[in-house]
């Protein structure tokens, strides 16, 4: 199984979301709302109370 690259998140095969950089890494995300949060807005996951990463 994959793991959302933003949040952390294990991902059922078939679903999420497959983002292609220009470099041709990919990432895979579990929601729009974690591709916007990383690639959109450039927000690190262990900042973010919502996320799995989250360090206090």
């Amino acid at each position: 199984m994959a793991k959302c690259g933003f949040c952390g998140r294990e991902l059922e095969k078939g679903t999420g979301i497959m983002y292609v950089y220009k470099t041709g890494k990919t990432t895979n995300f579990c929601s729009s709302k974690c591709k916007k949060n990383l690639v959109d807005l450039n927000r690190n996951p262990i900042h973010v109370k919502w996320s799995e990463r989250y360090k206090k």
